[in-house]
């Protein structure tokens, strides 16, 4: 189970509202319903319900095409916020992929709020030997991802701006497991998430936020901004896959 100071409680009514959404999925699944719970964002003091879906993972003993086809005709059409991003996957995929998406997975038991049927989380392991090449792995994608961009669009800071607050989310996560296996706590809050990582890894902080930044940023950055901070971003990211690909293997917290 997540430590109480990891998860920021929704207010009242988007738990009502996310209930709501899920009772003709259940109905729907019938006795093959598992469990249904919040992940992600929304359970985080950064949630911007402008800007963020709400995650909902329904776990299922079986989805056949039969099963799909009826949960394509009971989830509620969503018209207004919030807007509810549902992941199905029956229990023997997310047991079978444990190794495989070890960030995804220790985010959830981490951070996760029940919403109704087996609280399955709260007992999953997740084997960490595998974790440290997932990050270099998502961390690489990223990486070479941002310099196609910078290619594509260095004349052009809009498209800049808008890759940078799309991915920013995927980078948390990536920095968060990091922390995990150095052995550290994986604070909530994405700021401090960056902070530590940046003293870590004696990187620029200033420049890791980048990405956090132009997301929830209060105010609108000139094209010179956005510009300046894309390149000063992909400079630091650079620098952390170099120091990742130096980590051990089977680095364990």
């Amino acid at each position: 189970m997540a430590p109480p100071d990891s998860r920021h409680e929704p207010d009242a009514a988007l738990l009502e509202a996310a209930r709501r959404w899920l009772s003709p999925v259940r109905a729907s699944l019938g006795s093959d319903f598992v469990a249904a719970c919040l992940t992600g964002s929304v359970l985080t003091s950064g949630y911007d319900p402008k800007h963020s879906h709400v995650n909902v993972l329904v776990l299922a003993r079986a989805l056949n095409p039969a099963t799909l086809e009826g949960l394509a005709a009971a989830s509620p059409k969503q018209m207004r916020a919030p807007f509810f991003d549902p992941l199905f996957i029956t229990r023997a995929e997310l047991e079978g992929s444990l190794d495989v998406f070890p960030i995804e997975w220790l985010d959830v038991t981490e951070r996760y709020l029940l919403l109704e049927g087996e609280d399955v989380f709260a007992t999953l392991v997740v084997p960490r030997e595998k974790l440290r090449l997932q990050i270099e792995h998502d961390l690489r994608g990223k990486h070479l991802r941002l310099r196609m961009q910078w290619l594509a669009h260095t004349q052009r800071p809009t498209e800049l701006r808008r890759s940078l607050v799309a991915g920013a989310s995927g980078y948390h996560a990536i920095f968060r497991a990091l922390l995990r296996l150095r052995g550290e706590s994986a604070p909530a809050s994405h700021g401090e998430a960056i902070e530590r990582v940046a003293a870590a890894f004696q990187l620029d902080a200033k420049a890791l936020r980048g990405a956090h930044e132009l997301r929830y940023a209060e105010r609108n950055y000139t094209d010179r901004e956005a510009r300046e901070r894309y390149r000063a971003f992909l400079v630091e990211i650079e620098r952390l896959v170099m120091a990742i690909d130096q980590m051990p293997v089977a680095a364990r917290p």
